[in-house]
């Protein structure tokens, strides 16, 4: 009976599994079509074949699957993000980065938090258990519209490199503000700055290790006996970076995403591919980003609670305009006007502050909060759901248009 009941299970995930790769493929080719980055796309359709509408697919947020498709697929696309960064362009405005990533989001964190406590009429420690939640961008969403959307290098590689970065501070002010909220500890503000640092220098260390690595045995002079199973290679060093970092206590998706920089910046240490070889890598390494983003945004959409949404939608709105509106730019003129290195125009700016879509990482730890049993994990489950669907619904189909508006679209 057992056997027969897991064999159930394997048929039912494989459909599953069979119909959003279906479905996504042609989801792909209409945002493509359309013009609109495919993540937003990908919501709407999980959306509508979740069990909320047509019912096609019902694989659960806390199921084995859908945690092995986010924690790879959201490694795999940082990997991706990171491999399509130029060193030579993050020595300009690595400033900028440092700051907006860290500081920044402490920013958005107190300001979003005091709107919640006012809007939603919730205590204040609360309201920023629930801005420190969403206070991280995402990069799972931002890599593939950048992807798509070829908008000015050194802006582009800016807003990816801090959406990489943030994680782990909006992690751990997150369950900073969280031992308050239940009493088990006070939150400090020094330690709120030093255990990124600390998570963020090993997670460095960590990717820089196997980026070096993965190269030394791909694209070596002399030994890279493996050059012709790159893509395989490449695989496996994504999950060793992450489990590495985060056997260390650090920030597992910091690991991949510097790896990917040192992979894809890998002349610069003295290591070249065939160019057919490089070319195979670079099809495989799209390829399968595209596969990860399809399944993580259409489950993504499918999870969508709108039962849960709807106590919340008007106040929950409220504060995530306020999110978008107000605490959003104000970190980003507070944390990169001053940056006199980089030498920001107001148009850059103002580009940056739009594009700060909420998506995986936040809805993780949402989840995570809900598991907890945490003050309020329903009303912020609620609210992150309302942030994910507005910033990606909103704001990335706007990223083209946005960009052409201000100049900054580079030419094909």
């Amino acid at each position: 009976m057992e056997a027969s009941a897991s064999i159930e299970v394997a048929k039912h995930t494989l459909l599953s599994c069979g119909l959003i790769l279906a479905i996504g493929t042609i989801a792909g080719f209409v945002a493509q079509k359309i013009r609109i980055p495919d993540v937003a796309v990908f919501l709407v359709t999980g959306i509508a074949i979740g069990p909320q509408a047509l019912g096609l697919v019902d694989i659960s947020a806390d199921s084995a699957l859908n945690q092995i498709i986010l924690l790879f697929g959201a490694s795999y696309i940082l990997f991706d993000g990171g491999a399509s960064l130029r060193l030579e362009v993050l020595k300009r405005v690595w400033i900028t980065i440092l700051v907006i990533a860290t500081v920044g989001v402490l920013i958005t964190a107190v300001i979003t938090g005091i709107a919640a406590h006012y809007i939603l009429g919730i205590p204040l420690v609360t309201a920023l258990l629930l801005a420190s939640t969403l206070a991280s961008t995402d990069p799972a969403t931002l890599v593939p519209i950048f992807r798509q959307v070829r908008i000015r290098d050194r802006v582009a590689q800016t807003v990816m490199s801090e959406s990489a970065f943030n994680d782990a501070m909006g992690a751990i002010i997150t369950f900073g503000v969280l031992a308050v909220a239940t009493g088990s500890g006070e939150f400090s503000f020094v330690g709120s700055l030093f255990n990124p640092a600390k998570e963020s220098v090993i997670g460095i260390v960590a990717g820089i290790g196997l980026g070096y690595l993965a190269a030394l045995l791909i694209a070596h002079e002399k030994l890279d006996f493996l050059a012709e199973y790159a893509p395989v290679v490449t695989l496996v060093a994504v999950i060793g970076a992450y489990f590495a970092a985060d056997g260390l206590h650090a920030s597992g998706f910091m690991a991949v995403f510097v790896f990917g920089i040192v992979l894809g910046n890998k002349e610069v240490f003295g290591f070249r591919m065939e160019a057919g070889e490089t070319q195979r890598l670079d099809e495989f390494v799209q390829t399968t980003a595209f596969i990860m983003r399809l399944f993580i945004f259409i489950l993504l959409g499918a999870q969508v609670d709108f039962a849960l949404m709807q106590q919340y939608w008007l106040g929950g709105a409220a504060v995530v305009a306020v999110l978008m509106l107000v605490a959003r730019p104000a970190t980003v003129f507070l944390c990169a006007g001053p940056d006199r290195r980089a030498r920001w125009s107001v148009a850059e700016l103002l580009f940056m502050c739009w594009t700060r879509e909420t998506g995986v990482i936040p809805a993780a730890l949402a989840g995570l909060l809900l598991g907890m049993k945490a003050p309020g994990a329903q009303m912020i489950a609620s609210v992150t759901f309302i942030a994910i669907l507005m910033t990606i619904l909103i704001q990335a189909p706007t990223t083209e248009w946005l960009g052409r508006r201000l100049g900054l679209l580079e030419k094909p």
